[in-house]
């Protein structure tokens, strides 16, 4: 059977094949290395910057969207995912953020591979900061969610950078639900924490003072007067009780005395009070006996009629 080869070009080019993927080898730097200003905006999130040309050949493929791509180096044996920001690099070349240049051990000018991908939406994702400092943000969750929108996706194993007040905070994935790898563009997606590494639990320990601390009941003087159920038990035997033998019985408090201030206190003067226990001074004995209250007698104001 004749077969044109002319013809089969032209309907080739009329009829692309449906759902080819892209895949591209690439020279990968550092956002730092990317001509022009630097660019904060790319190293906060997971998105990476590729040439033109990269976009030319996507718009003539059936990619869906948002476009995900996977990242390979073969040398290392590392895989990784990420969205694309801009199409704005060299011919050849594509700047990744910092962090994520360290998860893919890759150097500047090491060769990537990148191939479009699909992946599932996200529904959960499980986090370990790295250092115990992360524990210093008073609302971790919502930190997080700021900071993930410049994130198009998650991968299971990599430790992704947070920026917050100006220090960076490390947080690695531990675990990412339907798939090791998840899309989280426009998604409800639950997270957990996992303790950071390195966190111990306080250990909380009564101090001796407290241990030895004194019961303030135990200042207060004894109630005098009719004390309610202030008796002794007794068995219906006659014998006698175990657990009220008169060594058991506490011994009596001391009276308290309650203190009388010093009226005439001088404002920048310093007593030193001595506690005497014997006294020879009888005459104020004798007036403290002799003193009785509301004895005077009283006048009015009016005569009486």
């Amino acid at each position: 059977m004749y077969r044109d080869r002319n013809m089969e070009f032209q309907f080739g080019f009329m009829f692309p094949e449906i759902n080819r993927n892209f895949s591209v080898s690439y020279f990968c730097y550092s956002v730092a290395m990317l001509p022009g200003n630097e660019r904060q905006d790319v190293e906060r999130g997971g998105k990476i910057i590729m040439p033109p040309s990269a976009l030319e050949q996507l718009t003539r493929l059936n990619i869906s969207y948002p476009m995900l791509f996977k990242l390979t180096n073969k040398k290392a044996n590392r895989v990784s995912h990420c969205g694309v920001l801009e199409f704005v690099a060299d011919e050849g070349k594509v700047y990744l953020p910092h962090w994520m240049m360290q998860n893919m051990n890759l150097r500047e000018g090491d060769s990537i591979q990148v191939e479009s991908i699909d992946l599932p939406v996200g529904t959960f994702s499980k986090f370990q900061p790295v250092s115990p400092d992360f524990l210093d943000i008073t609302n971790p969750k919502a930190v997080l969610e700021n900071c993930l929108r410049s994130f198009a996706c998650l991968t299971k194993g990599d430790v992704i950078a947070v920026k917050y007040n100006q220090k960076i905070y490390e947080l690695s994935v531990l675990e990412t639900k339907p798939g090791d790898a998840i899309s989280i563009i426009e998604c409800d997606m639950n997270v957990e924490f996992a303790a950071p590494i390195g966190y111990k639990e306080p250990e909380f320990r009564k101090k001796e003072d407290e241990e030895m601390a004194v019961d303030p009941a135990d200042l207060m003087p004894e109630p005098s007067g009719f004390v309610p159920f202030g008796g002794t038990g007794n068995r219906l035997d006659g014998k006698v009780r175990k657990d009220s033998t008169s060594s058991d019985m506490p011994a009596p408090k001391a009276t308290y005395v309650r203190g009388i201030p010093d009226y005439d206190y001088q404002i920048g003067t310093i007593t030193f009070m001595r506690k005497s226990t014997k006294t020879n001074n009888t005459k104020d004995k004798e007036e403290k006996d002799d003193f009785k209250p509301f004895s005077g007698s009283g006048n009015v104001l009016k005569g009486r009629i």
